[in-house]
């Protein structure tokens, strides 16, 4: 049974040889180009287009036209290619449109080589885009799916090649339309027969750069060793011409007879999960990357449904609105009948968008079963019982769990919030009401205990994760008003002094670190990093600044700004526990320094958005178990790897 994908919705792609039909009603361009696991191509030997049609396993068309066929082979793919981006771009000088939206939406199909269609797209929405990425078919879990995408581009060709990370974006696509231009100078020739599956020869390099586009410095993805066919190579047999006819609209039949329809294959079941199956050097960066591939499939899965959905309102509201325009329909047997088909309709839709959900998120809830269980300190819950066998690191991580996300259409179903170290911008624990409903259900006392509970959460699993020495934290505590929330840091020797207290205490803390930024940054400039004071503490550096802006004048704000803006760089981060409203004498003085931290919250808050289709995200932060100890017990283990270490 077809799939009719809406945006952002997924489908299993269940033979690895397949093509992707193009049908638009007026002349496109098509291409191709081939990402790695993080999506990036990595040069133009990644593109194929009409000035360079074929890539090993791809082949596309040389002419702008109404209709293409394009050939892919994924088992012929280099080993690093992840992801194939399908792209259509207006040409010019066509006398076609020249944006999207003043013409047909185009509809994109991916079939088996015998026809068989196996999901299809048609790109709704577009208006003034010129280019569109239309689809992609990318690897999860060892299997290859077909994403529909949609994301179109008002600059054009250039815009969207600038998007896929290639360089000088805008002289590839002159280049790209300079080809299509010269091909439609020329007579177009009668497509190539059709070659049976057995007998069609894999590309065994892609097109040189002298063929399409100014070079890019980059190394070309490994290509795999041609398998002849036949005889050396030779086709044995001929098919008939290719049928550029639209897959759905065809008006007469074929001219070819009728093939016996395939054999049924048995339904396959979706792949069984693996810990630490994507790609990777080690076990830690491929459980990295899993997650956040479960993080992307969640949110784009989410943005299928309410598509999908939303689609399905629309039309009920469509129909419903003819049916009231005509008088002679909004009485009777006649329109009783047409909004009960409306609704039917309606009811069918969600219910298909409902099932796909269902199914995507029974695949995600049993990866996340098995990745849960799998991951290593730094990634894992405060529960996990990778705890139990905790032991200081000899190195450090290359990412620290912040939280857990989810979305409400399936709130059980947490996707670990992991950030890269060593950090690049600074946290802000907000203790402040904001939005959340679970802040307004706390009195103001409860609220910033526990947003000061949450940052020693977080400074102690930083400690956890570095290499004894590594990292060192400061404490500000202006008020001393902190003292029973910071009793695991203190009483356990952690700190590199006691917290700060008073004007005094913030005003040396803060001369310390701001002199250590000017320090390392001008040995880094100057290219003397052993010039450095002896006994300079070199480690990680942690500022945790509780009751801002308690104790702090205009030069103390001042350093603290610096600090945030410079501090990164030189391995000198904040750790913010603090209220804005308490600022606001300050007025916008400050906020460049709450721009520049990641705020994050002591309770369930709904204020992130991933980076792929913009989803309102539920921050969970992380929570010690009720009576549990392993907070003391881990950092009990930091403190004396510490004091063995400065023997």
């Amino acid at each position: 049974m077809t799939a009719e994908l809406v945006r952002g919705q997924n489908h299993p792609l269940p033979d690895t040889r397949l093509e992707i039909r193009v049908s638009a009603g007026h002349p496109v361009v098509a291409g191709t180009t081939l990402g790695d696991e993080q999506g990036r191509v990595a040069g133009v030997e990644w593109i194929a287009h009409p000035g360079s049609p074929s890539l090993p396993g791809i082949e596309v068309s040389q002419q702008a036209a109404a209709d293409h066929r394009l050939a892919v082979d994924l088992e012929a793919l280099p080993d690093s290619v992840h992801r194939v981006s399908v792209l259509l771009a207006l040409p010019v000088g066509a006398g076609g449109p020249s944006r999207f939206g003043a013409a047909a939406a185009p509809f994109v199909a991916v079939t088996a080589l015998d026809g068989t269609e196996i999901a299809s797209y048609t790109i709704t929405g577009l208006d003034s885009e010129s280019a569109v990425v239309a689809l992609e078919l990318y690897r999860r879990q060892g299997a290859w799916k077909v994403r529909a995408v949609g994301q179109g581009y008002e600059g054009g060709l250039a815009a969207m090649l600038g998007d896929q990370g290639l360089e000088n974006p805008a002289e590839l696509a002159a280049a790209i339309l300079e080809a299509v231009v010269r091909g439609m100078a020329r007579s177009v020739a009668t497509p190539p027969p059709r070659v049976p599956d057995a007998e069609r020869v894999r590309h065994s390099a892609p097109a040189t750069a002298a063929d399409t586009a100014p070079t890019v410095p980059v190394t070309p993805p490994p290509a795999p060793a041609p398998s002849p066919g036949p005889a050396g190579g030779t086709p044995s047999g001929q098919g008939g011409p290719i049928d550029y006819a639209h897959p759905r609209r065809r008006a007469a039949a074929p001219q070819s007879p009728p093939q016996p329809a395939p054999r049924a294959e048995p339904q396959q079941s979706p792949p069984v999960p693996v810990a630490g199956d994507a790609a990777g050097w080690s076990m830690d960066e491929r459980l990295y990357n899993q997650v956040w591939g479960m993080f992307e499939d969640l949110a784009r899965t989410t943005a299928a449904y309410r598509s999908a959905c939303d689609f399905a309102e629309s039309r009920l509201d469509q129909e419903l609105d003819r049916v009231l325009s005509d008088p002679r329909s909004r009485i009777g047997g006649t329109g009783d009948a047409t909004r009960t088909e409306a609704r039917a309709k309606h009811d069918e839709l969600t219910a298909r968008a409902q099932e796909a959900l269902d199914r995507d998120l029974a695949q995600l809830v049993a990866e996340s079963e098995v990745v849960e269980p799998a991951l290593p300190a730094a990634f894992a819950r405060w529960d996990s019982p990778v705890w139990h066998g905790y032991r200081v690191p000899m190195e450090t991580p290359m990412a620290l769990r912040l939280g857990d996300l989810h979305l409400p259409e399936r709130t059980d179903l947490h996707i670990p919030m992991l950030i890269r170290l060593p950090l690049e911008r600074g946290l802000w624990v907000d203790s402040g009401r904001g939005r959340s409903e679970a802040s307004a259900l706390l009195d103001e006392a409860e609220l910033r205990r526990l947003a000061l509970d949450t940052a020693v959460a977080h400074a102690a699993r930083l400690l956890a994760v570095y290499p004894a020495g590594d990292f060192t934290v400061h404490v500000l505590d202006a008020a001393g008003s902190g003292s029973a929330s910071l009793a695991p840091l203190v009483e356990s020797g952690v700190l590199a002094a006691p917290p700060a207290a008073g004007a005094a205490g913030v005003s040396a803390v803060l001369a310390q670190l701001t002199e250590r930024v000017d320090l390392v940054q001008m040995a880094v400039r100057a290219g003397a990093a052993d010039a450095l004071p002896p006994g300079m503490d070199t480690a990680e550096q942690l500022l945790i600044v509780h009751d801002f802006p308690h104790g702090f004048d205009d030069r103390a704000v001042t350093q603290l700004r610096y600090l945030a803006d410079e501090g990164p760089r030189v391995g000198v981060h904040l750790l913010m526990v603090a209220d804005r409203e308490d600022a606001s004498a300050y007025g916008p003085l400050l906020d460049p320094l709450w721009r520049s931290l990641l705020r994050v919250t002591p309770v369930a808050d709904d204020h992130l958005a991933d980076p792929w289709v913009g989803h309102a995200w539920t921050y969970e932060p992380p929570r010690i178990p009720v009576g549990s100890d392993v907070l003391r017990q881990v950092l009990a283990q930091v403190a004396e790897a510490r004091r063995q270490g400065w023997r």
